[in-house]
């Protein structure tokens, strides 16, 4: 009997699981190696260090030669060419003393802010002046890739308090952290085998929000109303924000809700009645599985960006109307819970912020459903909802829970999410490839929910 109700218990295997987690494990190992090992990794390290050293690559290659002719003289027992290794050898030396060691500049930026949003562009104007005369060095204001080239400019000569002006342009087209600078003067030997800097500005941090749209996202409802989405376990709040309608003054309404002008009309005072409220708690769950998102090379997901903006645009225009917003991740919360129009940098700072993990979405599902918080309307956002994350999904539902599942859909794999979050009873809204989030949002339906 203990053997068949083993069996009988047993959960079936699903097809090509076990080759499926093997190919996630050997996804995941590859992502590690490219992230440590990859090329651009590789260059950006041997930069630096040339930067570190102050030669550069002539005078690398100066050096290289020197060892290949010392080399061979072993070889071939050749005195010459010793003298003509060693002799490569101290002109690099001799090089590397004679180069500047640092340049009487001070200089500053103007234009930068420490915050932007996805798709601003920003002007900076750098100023440099010279404490002592100068000649022939190169202004180099460092700029990450996604948000420009490095800016070079060439400089004469420079007398003792002379300035120099100089534009340059970003733009923000990616979210993301980055750093601007340093600002450098390089200054070389004649020979260009050595070079030196001289720091001027230090690196500024610059923080790239996502674009936020203006969605539609109601977790209020009237309890009469068809169909009514309360949950059963919640704690109302009964004066609503959004408009429903007006109707005659009673004596204990606020004088701030008298409409004044429908009042002249009508002949009878009126009063703004806004909706009923199931909750002012808000949660999100964006998904940060980097198994679960596309991928669009050079480590960009335009799924994973899809989702920062979708969690970007509900969370300000829940933390605009007064509600309370805590965001969640795969690894842990991303934020504490806001309120206020006033907490939106602290969610779009650490939207900014945010990367792929290689956690999974059942980690933050697993967190809600020990919680024990029920009267909050939360939000999945995710390209894919596997078999584990559907059942503890179907849990939270049962609870009585609100839930708008987001599904970000960018593959034919992904358009099963929307069917498996409406057979749990979930509101479902789709985003493809390009769409409005707005619009998505406003057509979110669901299974015995219907739409807005």
């Amino acid at each position: 009997m203990a053997d068949l109700r083993r069996k009988g218990g047993a959960r079936p295997e699903r097809p090509g699981g076990a080759s499926h987690d093997r190919w996630t494990s050997v996804r995941r190992a590859l992502d590690a190696l490219g992230e440590r090992f990859g090329p651009r990794v590789l260059r950006a390290r041997l930069l630096d260090l040339q930067r570190k050293l102050g030669i550069t690559r002539a005078g690398q290659l100066a050096i290289l030669a020197a060892i290949g002719l010392w080399l061979a003289a072993r070889v071939v027992a050749g005195t010459a060419m010793y003298l003509f290794a060693y002799g490569a050898l101290l002109l690099v030396v001799v090089s590397y003393l004679v180069a500047p060691r640092r340049l009487r500049l001070s200089g500053d930026r103007e234009g930068l802010f420490p915050r932007a949003q996805e798709g601003d562009r920003l002007d900076v104007r750098v100023l440099l002046t010279a404490k002592r005369s100068v000649s022939t060095f190169v202004l180099e204001e460092r700029v990450p890739e996604r948000l420009g080239t490095s800016v070079r400019v060439p400089i004469a000569k420079l007398s003792s308090g002379d300035a120099v002006e100089h534009r340059y342009g970003l733009r923000c087209a990616r979210r993301g952290v980055y750093n601007i600078g340093p600002l450098v003067a390089i200054a070389g030997d004649p020979l260009g085998l050595s070079q030196r800097e001289t720091l001027i500005a230090e690196p500024f941090e610059l923080l790239v929000h996502p674009r936020v749209e203006l969605v539609n996202d109601r977790p209020l409802t009237r309890q009469f109303e068809d169909p009514p989405i309360r949950p059963p376990v919640s704690k109302p709040w009964p004066s609503g924000l959004e408009f429903y309608g007006m109707r005659e003054y009673v004596p204990g309404d606020d004088l701030r809700r008298i409409v004044w002008r429908a009042s002249a009309r009508t002949g009878t005072i009126m009063v703004r009645e806004a909706e009923q409220g199931i909750t002012d708690k808000v949660v999100m769950v964006l998904d940060t599985n980097r198994a679960s998102h596309s991928r669009d090379g050079e480590g960009f997901s335009e799924s994973f960006e899809a989702g920062i903006r979708v969690a970007a645009s509900i969370g300000v225009k829940h933390l605009r109307d007064g509600y309370e917003v805590r965001c969640e991740t795969n690894g842990g919360p991303l934020t504490r819970p806001l309120r206020g129009a006033g907490s939106q940098l602290i969610l779009l700072d650490g939207l900014a912020r945010l990367e792929h993990s290689r956690n999974s979405l059942s980690n933050a599902l697993m967190r809600l459903l020990v919680s024990p918080q029920r009267d909050a309307h939360h939000v999945i956002i995710t390209p894919r909802l596997e078999t584990d994350e559907a059942a503890r999904l179907r849990l939270l539902v049962n609870r009585g829970v609100s839930v708008l599942v987001v599904a970000l859909i960018w593959d034919e794999a992904d358009a099963a999410t929307l069917g498996t979050a409406a057979a749990l009873g979930c509101e479902v809204a789709g985003v493809h490839p390009g769409e409005n989030i707005a619009a998505a949002l406003y057509g979110a339906v669901g299974a015995g929910v219907g739409s807005r």
